[in-house]
């Protein structure tokens, strides 16, 4: 049965396939390209491929076009009205190619700004899809992701602050670049921008620190984690594991490489927590 709001995303979310399957979450991908080869997100190219080649990587968002197909798949498979929930506009245009669309779907369709990014974004998705197969309507299954999303916090570590910084999505983190070479950075997303967090020196410092305050968001609250990683699988492993052990209420566990859109921004090695409350 088609709930009566059908629920859009965008790759960057980087939902597990079963969660997108279970929900009937459509995504709309996001546009990787190496040189003249320009591939859909998700579509024969993961982020390890992508930063193997960074150099020459540009990405894109959909066009209007591409969601226009989508709002009316959901209409015409009985959807009476679409909340199309997506990565923060001060990221990309993402959103700004969802709002034209909506503005001529043949059903209601309201565009939520997420103001995060990955499963920061996922999250809010599920609650979304959650709301909509109960019943709820189209203003309430959009509250229901911005209110997941505000119970979310996202935080990662970087090798590396240049790709970031080629990618023009440095942020608030530009601070940090003078010293670039004699720290390891811990970055968050706050107000929809990448924003520095803490500086440590060594690697193993940086992860031991993320694990800290992981643990620390969580508290003895009932929480979902997600451990997304980009060409650092033994690492995101390992943390997953050691958040499995001390998190007292962890309720779900995603573990999983983010995709090439992200990896093409942070360069391997990137590590990232997404604490997210079930309870707000």
């Amino acid at each position: 049965m088609t709930a009566a709001v059908a629920i859009v995303t965008d790759s960057t979310a980087y939902l597990p396939d079963e969660v997108v399957a279970e929900h009937g979450v459509r995504v709309v991908p996001l546009q990787v390209a190496v040189g003249a080869d320009v591939r859909e997100e998700g579509r024969g190219r993961t982020a390890s491929d992508t930063v193997r080649e960074w150099r020459a990587v540009t990405t894109s968002r959909p066009s209007p076009e591409r969601f226009e197909r989508v709002y009316e798949e959901a209409a015409g498979a009985g959807a009476a009205a679409v909340a199309s929930i997506h990565l923060s506009g001060e990221m990309s245009g993402t959103i700004d190619s969802a709002r034209l669309a909506a503005e001529g779907a043949s059903i209601p369709v309201q565009v939520v700004d997420s103001r995060s990014i990955g499963m920061g974004l996922g999250f809010g998705v599920m609650a979304a899809a959650e709301a909509a197969a109960s019943g709820a309507g189209l203003d309430a299954v959009a509250d229901a992701a911005m209110r997941r999303v505000r119970a979310t916090r996202s935080l990662f570590y970087v090798d590396t602050l240049e790709h970031l910084r080629r990618g023009g999505r440095i942020g608030a983190a530009a601070s940090l670049l003078g010293s670039a070479l004699m720290i390891k950075p811990l970055l968050r997303v706050t107000g929809g921008r990448i924003a520095p967090l803490e500086k440590v020196r060594t690697t193993s410092r940086a992860l031991a620190r993320l694990e800290e305050l992981a643990v620390d968001l969580a508290g003895d609250r009932e929480v979902d984690v997600a451990v997304q990683h980009v060409a650092a699988s033994s690492r995101a492993a390992a943390l997953a594991d050691r958040l499995r052990e001390r998190i007292p209420r962890l309720f779900e566990l995603y573990v999983g490489e983010a995709g090439p859109v992200v990896g093409a921004h942070v360069g391997p090695g990137m590590l990232g927590v997404v604490v997210s409350r079930r309870r707000f």
